[in-house]
């Protein structure tokens, strides 16, 4: 997996992390191809992940893929937010550890009584994909703001489950000129 992604963890004049997300590889003017968005994600199955803020190890279960590429969140988004959702997969690893601002909340459908029997944990992370022009330079970056919904199973494992409240950061763009001031953090 670490192969064929051109994922980079920038900071941000403020300081704050940005997955820098320098490829887009799922692409389409009218739709996107979810079904292999799901296979890539499914790619991921079977890792974890430290959030470097708490410490929390986040893993990646097999319900993640059908939800990212399914869930109702996904179905209802348009425009230039599929496009960044289908392609922030690449990113999930360095989203997860970037992430910040814990909030806690308890299961409060039926249906999840099972998978996530104690709660629920909603992450900040901010990720960027890159524009390009007419003739495939990259010209600048669209920042993205995202929360990832973490589900907590009865076993106390943590799994991502998905990645809502997508929203571009109008004021947060950035040159393509002006990147290479920016250091990768470790």
């Amino acid at each position: 997996m670490e192969s064929k992604r051109n994922v980079s963890v920038i900071r941000d004049a403020d300081g704050n992390n940005i997955v820098m997300i320098n490829d887009v590889i799922f692409k389409g003017k009218k739709s996107l191809d979810w079904e292999a968005v799901e296979k890539y994600v499914r790619s991921y199955v079977g890792d974890f992940y430290e959030i470097a803020e708490d410490k929390e190890i986040i893993y990646i279960g097999s319900d993640l893929p059908t939800e990212y590429a399914g869930s109702i969140y996904t179905k209802k988004l348009r425009g230039a937010l599929t496009k960044a959702k289908a392609n922030a997969a690449q990113g999930i690893p360095e989203m997860i550890e970037i992430a910040s601002n814990c909030e806690y909340e308890a299961n409060r459908k039926n249906k999840h009584n099972r998978n996530a029997q104690k709660g629920w944990y909603r992450y900040d992370t901010r990720f960027a994909i890159p524009i390009y022009d007419e003739d495939d330079n990259i010209r600048g970056y669209n920042v993205f703001y995202a929360r990832l919904l973490i589900r907590h199973s009865s076993s106390g494992k943590k799994y991502l489950y998905d990645v809502l409240e997508i929203k571009k950061e109008t004021s947060k763009s950035c040159q393509a000129e002006a990147l290479p001031g920016n250091k990768p953090i470790s």
